[in-house]
């Protein structure tokens, strides 16, 4: 693209129907996944003052937003179950073995504290153009699951969940 000619080489816009998702600690989730976000990273600046005006400097850490997911649960609350479990065992509720119990296992393993979330980001033909990786994810909030006998349509039920995580990496497929 040369600076008289500012067209584009693709045209094609991202369409939020192409992803593919993959927790390893979580394997179920995976397959019904419905939303997902890319979260926001923030840099916080650095304001020096003056006698006249604070001036702004590019900071030194970033923060980066939570990342939230929505799938469906099935009806054995498997997927629902692996992130209440994991949830569980980092909180402790009972006794010190719980977190004993996933913080021993391997970290290669993806059973630990900790497991590193996939997000691929597919192109217009459906082809893995990106990937964002999610370093030393663990979910922190799993939302309610709520049951009605008042519809009279179906609407299965959806599952919300929050993760932080260290930081996110995007890189070419």
């Amino acid at each position: 693209m040369s600076a008289v000619d500012n067209t584009p080489a693709n045209k094609n816009f991202l369409s939020p129907l192409g992803f593919k998702f993959q927790i390893k600690k979580a394997p179920h989730v995976n397959f019904f996944i419905q939303q997902v976000n890319i979260p926001s990273i923030f840099l916080q600046p650095v304001e020096t003052g003056n006698p006249f005006v604070n001036i702004p400097f590019p900071g030194e850490h970033l923060k980066f937003g939570e990342l939230k997911i929505s799938f469906k649960v099935d009806e054995d609350l498997k997927n629902y179950l692996e992130i209440y479990n994991w949830i569980r065992a980092l909180g402790k509720p009972e006794n010190y073995d719980q977190y004993k119990t996933i913080q021993d296992e391997p970290i290669a393993s993806g059973d630990g504290i900790y497991s590193d979330i996939s997000l691929i980001v597919l192109s217009s033909s459906k082809m893995a153009n990106y990937e964002i990786i999610f370093v030393d994810a663990y979910p922190v909030l799993i939302n309610d699951l709520s049951f009605n006998s008042i519809d009279t349509d179906v609407s299965y039920v959806n599952a919300s969940v929050t993760f932080k995580y260290t930081h996110f990496t995007i890189s070419d497929i």
